[in-house]
């Protein structure tokens, strides 16, 4: 889309809440920034695709958009203002500049590490030099990679992600899970080797089940990578069918469609309860951020949020 259709769209997000009938509108939650301890902020990203600098201003889509530094600036800024913070990306962090063909993947760990994020997940291209070459890279990565239904333990990667992470925000406790896309037919056999794909709706209700039930998390979050929807094929495993057919999770933040969501979606789960699901396209265009209020006992009570633009109305 161009610059002024992809403003509009993203300008949808940050005051509609019509999520569901018991959240307030976005101009009435003042009142919750009191107990600003109650609240937590997720950021998030996916579908980076190594793109460190902005898109050419000569560029017709998206014009001088994007840049890792501006998107530095923009956490850091938000950083400053929210006392409860957790950075996330949804996979598809390497592949698509120059900087990923000459470095490996090696810079865009770097600079994430040093924007601060807290986990991410794998995508198909991350897969993109091998095992070989994501293990290689992988310790310039000070974040943990959340994988659950891909089983490494027969390749070199055996240990080296984890399949849940639980994080505890001043007494909230967020546990996390990660799903990827199956790779057989979509990447190369030499570049995953034994790697083990597990059907995600499965492992999704499996980790979702052991983090609300028995970890006792406040919240539970999957960090999908498995596409938000496939029209001519709906029976394919993605982001609407995955909240549509499990239990126990709040929030998907997905990947690999570079789906530009103008909102998160809700969905109704097996149980009749809300899902949540956003996906913020690709190529580090927008900063995904929803916020989350919780009463004095740690339950979920309104929702707000606002996909950021990266552009150069951010100062670095």
């Amino acid at each position: 889309m161009n610059r002024k259709q992809f403003l509009k769209t993203i300008g949808v997000g940050t005051l509609s809440m019509t999520l569901a009938p018991n959240l307030l509108l976005a101009e009435n939650l003042k009142f919750l920034e009191v107990n600003s301890e109650h609240k937590l902020t997720i950021l998030h990203t996916n579908d980076q695709h190594s793109r460190i600098e902005p898109f050419d201003a000569s560029y017709t889509r998206n014009p001088n958009q994007g840049g890792f530094a501006r998107r530095a600036a923009l956490i850091q800024k938000i950083r400053s203002e929210e006392k409860n913070l957790l950075l996330l990306d949804s996979g598809d962090i390497f592949q698509g500049t120059p900087y990923f063909n000459f470095f490996g993947g090696e810079l865009e760990f770097k600079l994430m590490s040093m924007m601060g994020y807290d986990a991410s997940t794998m995508g198909n291209h991350d897969f993109d030099n091998g095992l070989e070459g994501f293990k290689k890279v992988l310790p310039n990565a000070k974040f943990p990679f959340i994988c659950s239904n891909y089983d490494f333990k027969n390749t070199i990667l055996d240990g080296q992600t984890i399949p849940y992470k639980i994080f505890n925000k001043n007494g909230i406790k967020v546990g996390i899970f990660g799903v990827g896309i199956e790779l057989a037919g979509l990447v190369g056999k030499k570049s995953y080797g034994e790697t083990v794909w597990q059907n995600p709706i499965e492992i999704a209700q499996h980790y979702s089940e052991f983090l609300r039930n028995d970890k006792k998390c406040d919240l539970v979050i999957c960090l999908s990578h498995i596409g938000y929807d496939y029209k001519d094929d709906p029976k394919k495993i993605s982001d609407k069918n995955l909240a549509a057919q499990t239990d126990g999770i709040d929030l998907i933040l997905g990947g690999h469609t570079h789906t530009f969501l103008p909102e998160p979606q809700s969905f109704t789960n097996r149980k009749g309860k809300n899902v949540l699901v956003n996906q913020v396209g690709w190529a580090g265009l927008l900063l995904g951020k929803i916020d989350f209020y919780f009463d004095k006992n740690k339950k979920v009570q309104n929702i707000s949020w606002n996909n950021q633009v990266i552009d150069d109305r951010i100062l670095v």
